[in-house]
């Protein structure tokens, strides 16, 4: 095993036939678990390996270079990781009789926290690279191609460099909604939480990064920019002034973006909403109304063994700003169910925080203890069977409002962002401001268009909706000799 700590290594010289193929052909295949962060880190990794030739695929058969994208927050992380190592195992092999050499790597917040368990455990991986050191992954792929057999490379360290001032622009043209990162990292240091070790400290990239980040985007045919950070509204970079900027100003920035027309952002921490930011919700339109915002629980007692730093009664006044700032705002959220020492009062004091607040959509787990954050050892450990019981009646009341907030578009006329191919021909899926599924009968040439839609129907999950016209073609539409027929648009 070799342990890299420098990007100034200068890649080998490898021929074609290290691979089994040519450089032209190479085919890359990123499985990504977790969230947006690593949606996003994954695109960034195709990028860096372009230039070795590597081309995405969406399936792992026939790939030169497999890599997982790990997250750890979740329950038996490491677990479901080392079981789809070994399922690859066998693609491995085949490819070996075949004469190729697949390459596997393990990448990600697992392959940060247990880096050298993953070394031990499985042999067919080739390299494992962390969240802060994915640029040096073209080093790290000619490497372990030229290497020895057996050898196997390990980067998982905290560089002082920013991986960001290495990584080539985008080599895959964007899509009509885009990530960017702008923030990584946290100091929040929840007692439940592995992101502080598996992702580091808080840093936040300058803004002129940001800005000419986002130009790209949108000069690509990006409508829809969502920011990015495990605590992006700590964001704290360098503005053009050179002093500190805060997100809200951020946003403003971002918001001058000729041809960019929406904003998001997330993960929020309650504590980190300030005022600048709330003046962002009240004065962008371009800022969509809708904001994840985690509060874990509602009770005080709970919080406080979480770490959070704030309580309940905290939570609820910063909701109150918001509205008051911004009316039409949904909320969304994150809750655990049966934290250690978690009583029947405190489930119900979360109960009641949900009834209270009302939220659009939300995410709810059960407590699973993480190697190495402080309250894995607590005591007071709470029966898997009361876990279950509570998470379906948080879930059911949870559901209950999601549904409720579908139902009120239902007759309303709003903008969706047409992204992706439905499930059935024929139809086009996007998202409401308010982050909504919203499936349309539409021709695929409004792919990556923003519509104007009347909202038909609301099921549990999603919307139905009518396309009315399109903003670009409005003026047309106002024209005597221009009908929705020669537009192709359904009236």
């Amino acid at each position: 095993m070799v342990k890299l700590d420098s990007v100034q290594q200068q890649p080998e010289e490898e021929t074609p036939a290290a691979t089994g193929r040519s450089v032209a052909t190479r085919k890359l295949y990123i499985k990504t678990y977790g969230c947006q962060m690593n949606v996003y880190d994954s695109q960034r990794m195709a990028d860096t390996l372009a230039p070795l030739g590597y081309r995405s695929s969406e399936t792992p058969e026939g790939a030169d270079l497999i890599l997982l994208n790990t997250c750890h927050i979740r329950e038996k992380a490491s677990e479901k990781v080392f079981s789809e190592l070994g399922r690859l195992r066998q693609l491995q092999e085949a490819a070996a009789e075949q004469g190729r050499r697949l390459l596997i790597g393990v990448a990600g917040c697992v392959a940060q926290a247990e880096g050298e368990e993953i070394v031990r455990r499985a042999p067919q991986v080739d390299l494992v690279v962390g969240p802060q050191t994915y640029h040096r992954l073209p080093d790290l792929v000619t490497r372990a191609l030229g290497g020895e057999s057996g050898r196997r490379l390990v980067d998982t360290d905290f560089p002082a460099e920013s991986k960001f001032d290495f990584l080539p622009e985008e080599a895959a043209p964007p899509g009509p909604a885009a990530f960017l990162s702008v923030q990584e990292g946290c100091d929040k240091f929840c007692s439940f939480c592995v992101v502080p070790y598996t992702r580091g400290a808080e840093v936040s990239r300058p803004v002129t990064d940001l800005v000419a980040e986002a130009e790209r985007l949108v000069r690509g045919g990006t409508l829809e920019i969502t920011l990015l950070g495990q605590n992006v509204n700590a964001y704290h970079g360098e503005g053009p002034d050179g002093r500190e900027w805060g997100l809200g100003r951020l946003l403003r920035r971002l918001a001058e973006i000729e041809g960019l027309k929406r904003l998001r952002y997330t993960t929020s921490h309650p504590r980190d909403v300030d005022d600048e930011l709330i003046e962002a919700h009240r004065d962008l339109g371009k800022l969509m109304p809708y904001l994840h915002l985690p509060v874990q629980s509602g009770s005080d007692r709970v919080l406080a063994a979480m770490n959070r730093k704030h309580d309940a009664g905290f939570y609820h006044r910063v909701v109150e700003r918001l509205r008051s700032a911004q009316p039409d705002l949904a909320l969304s959220s994150d809750f655990i169910v049966g934290f250690p020492g978690e009583s029947d009062q405190d489930f119900a004091a979360t109960l009641r925080l949900v009834t209270e607040v009302g939220y659009a959509q939300a995410y709810s787990f059960k407590y699973s203890a993480r190697p190495g954050t402080p309250a894995a050892t607590a005591a007071d450990a709470v029966p898997e069977a009361v876990k279950s019981e509570r998470l379906a009646m948080l879930q059911q009341l949870l559901g209950e409002q999601q549904q409720a907030f579908n139902r009120t578009s239902v007759g309303k006329r709003m903008q969706i962002l047409l992204e992706r191919q439905a499930k059935r021909p024929g139809q086009l899926a996007g998202r409401s401001p308010w982050m909504q599924s919203v499936v349309v009968d539409a021709p695929s040439r409004l792919l990556g268009q923003l519509a104007e839609v009347d909202i038909l129907d609301a099921r549990p999950n999603s919307l139905v909706g009518k396309v009315v016209t399109l903003p670009e073609e409005q003026d047309e539409m106002a024209r005597p000799d221009v009908s929705p027929k020669v537009l192709g648009i359904t009236a």
